[in-house]
């Protein structure tokens, strides 16, 4: 995947998960929880585009943070788009 994408997802997850006042360790303790061993530091690391996102991490993410896909993958681009 390319790292630029990798990037701003990361950045879409880390505002999403802000927005949610939920913290690193909350996500990836719920994470854990529902079946995906993962640490605090890798949710860090995937929120600064350091590393790579899997698919059964998408799913959860996007169960957890109560999301669509679109706002993980475009963040506030999605929102603005869709006012219009």
């Amino acid at each position: 995947m390319d790292k630029e994408i990798e990037r701003k997802i990361g950045e879409n997850i880390r505002m999403l998960r802000e927005e949610r006042k939920i913290t690193q360790d909350f996500l990836a303790t719920k994470m854990q929880v529902m079946g995906c061993d993962i640490t605090r530091s890798a949710v860090a690391k995937i929120e600064v585009g350091q590393r790579h996102l899997y698919p059964d991490e998408i799913l959860l993410i996007k169960e957890i943070l109560a999301v669509r896909f679109d706002e993980i993958f475009y963040g506030n681009s999605y929102k603005e788009n869709k006012k219009r």
